[in-house]
């Protein structure tokens, strides 16, 4: 991994192209990185499109140990899109009603529900990739996950001093790196042409303040930077992408629900014998199958040879245990709230609280990264304040309203020992909360 003080030895080596030639092989040693092609899986998965399963390919055995591609019988590829809903469901129970702090005027310096948005963003690229960046560019919040960014630390202090963003809209397009210092950000693009990124805007600072004169003319112009990189890491708990241990459950469930599809698929619960055939080898057969599926029908030509349709039952009960056993380890492991153990409005307030105590652990440590990374926005900004957060969970909306019910019948039957007064104010205190 490139250093900071790497780059500032590439300029002093080269001051005229160092820099530049830094930055290319910077991006390019990135890229090579399990960082990066972690980052690249987790995004993967989250978009539905899990590599495992998506690239799976049937095989035909020979007899001789030789395989061929089987491109006769079903090959269905069934992505699970459980990874996505429990990152979701992780974001949202922590930011899904965004975050709030003493002053209202610190929300609506931040850009308000904007700065919510920008924050859910950030922590589900935290979450893929391990780490994700913000930039506070002038008055709002950008968000750079791991598969866009190359950090440059401090050798000695471990302090993020720099960082290159790059991104490409297509393969045959430009590429596009930002390099963000402290004093400014300097913009370049590649072609493929190009040995060498080209700069597109030479190094402008962070900060703009203008002055007009009534006439609309400017007066005065002041460029400024902040007192550090305004750039702010925001790390997951562990420190490494969520898909990191998580993914083998994932293909594991994806490669079992394809294969028991496919068997009901491709014999539709027959399968069949063939006698005194002794001059079909497998892809004949793997061809037969074919003809079966599609014109519904056997032709024997050879003298004595038949076909015989035999019916098949497949084990069902035993995939079913293992796809729902699978499936409660997937929740267990991601600490997410299984709504299997909440059956409709029935369940009790405890019941609901202890389903959601995993949960909660975890959001306990999400809280933390994300209140970190809030107090050091704060802090760059000259701000005195601090963030808090309300999440999002189910209630038994029945038993809130019996439990009132309760609590205001016996403030009444007080009336006569607390007055009239202290039980109206106790009324009014119970209806407005929970339980």
């Amino acid at each position: 991994m490139k250093t900071y003080q790497d780059m500032k030895r590439a300029l002093k080596e080269d001051p005229e192209n160092g820099l530049y030639s830094f930055i290319l092989e910077s991006v390019r040693d990135y890229k090579r990185s399990d960082a990066y092609k972690t980052a690249l899986e987790a995004i993967d998965y989250w978009r539905n499109q899990n590599p495992t399963i998506t690239k799976y390919q049937k095989l035909l055995y020979t007899v001789s140990g030789g395989t061929a591609p089987d491109n006769y019988s079903a090959n269905y590829k069934l992505a699970t899109n459980v990874y996505f809903r429990f990152i979701t469901q992780t974001v949202q129970y922590l930011l899904g009603k965004g975050v709030s702090f003493d002053s209202p005027d610190t929300k609506k310096r931040l850009g308000g529900r904007a700065f919510d948005k920008a924050l859910q963003t950030a922590l589900t690229a935290a979450l893929n990739g391990g780490t994700a960046y913000g930039l506070w560019n002038s008055d709002r919040l950008e968000v750079f996950g791991a598969e866009e960014f190359v950090p440059l630390y401090d050798e000695e202090s471990g302090s993020l001093m720099a960082g290159i963003r790059f991104w490409q809209l297509e393969r045959d397009r430009p590429l596009r790196l930002s390099l963000f210092e402290e004093d400014g950000c300097t913009e370049l693009i590649m072609k493929d042409s190009d040995e060498l990124p080209a700069v597109l805007r030479k190094k402008q600072p962070y900060r703009k303040t203008t002055a007009y004169l009534p006439s609309g003319e400017e007066l005065l112009r002041i460029d400024e930077n902040y007192s550090r990189l305004p750039v702010i890491i925001l790390r997951s708990p562990r420190k490494q992408s969520s898909i990191i241990g998580f993914k083998k459950l994932i293909d594991c469930h994806d490669l079992i629900a394809s294969g028991y599809a496919n068997d009901i698929d491709d014999a539709s619960l027959i399968y069949w014998t063939i006698s005194n055939a002794g001059g079909m080898d497998e892809i004949d057969l793997a061809k037969f199958v074919k003809q079966l599926r599609t014109v519904r029908a056997a032709v024997v030509e050879d003298d004595g040879a038949r076909a015989e349709a035999h019916s098949v039952s497949l084990p069902y009960e035993s995939r079913e245990a293992i796809l729902n056993r699978l499936e409660s380890d997937m929740y267990r492991d991601f600490m997410v709230l299984n709504p299997d153990t909440i059956h409709g409005g029935t369940s009790t307030a405890t019941a609901i609280k202890a389903a959601y105590e995993p949960m909660n652990l975890y959001s306990n440590l999400l809280e933390a990264s994300v209140s970190e990374f809030i107090s050091e926005l704060l802090e760059l900004l000259d701000i005195s304040d601090s963030p808090s957060f309300t999440r999002t969970t189910i209630v038994n909306e029945l038993e809130i309203a019996n439990t009132k019910k309760a609590r205001v019948e016996t403030a009444l039957l007080l009336k006569e020992v607390l007055g009239e007064q202290k039980v109206r104010e106790l009324i009014e205190e119970i209806v407005g909360q929970g339980i």
